[in-house]
């Protein structure tokens, strides 16, 4: 029977390994190198934050706070290296979801979840 834990540590190394991962890691990287972009991003990712939190804690998203969000996100949508970035990290959320379904499927299938 395999150990789960040496299972995990092999998808960690398959990951690190995919080229999902080293397209993430090279737009990354192309960000972390200019300063206008890594700004303009780190601002972006705050602003996702902060109204994520406030969602969480049960609060609406003011018009104001909602055409802040939707100009920041056209805004950084339109970097060509913030938008590599964001397509990279959409194909990495895609693979985990996916990854995810089948590790849940054992689960899924005792409580009779199948699908």
């Amino acid at each position: 029977m395999a150990n789960l834990y040496d299972v995990a540590y092999d998808l960690e190394k398959a990951i690190r390994e995919s080229n999902e991962y080293n397209v993430l890691k090279k737009a990354h990287e192309e960000i972390e190198k200019d300063e206008s972009a890594k700004q303009l991003f780190a601002n972006f990712r705050q602003l996702q934050m902060t109204l994520q939190q406030k969602q969480m804690q049960g609060e609406q998203l003011t018009e104001e706070e909602a055409n802040q969000a939707n100009q920041q996100f056209q805004l950084v949508q339109q970097h060509p290296l913030i938008s590599t970035l964001m397509n990279a990290e959409q194909h990495m959320s895609n693979l985990f979801n996916d990854m995810n379904k089948i590790i849940a499927k054992p689960l899924d299938e005792l409580y009779g979840q199948e699908g």
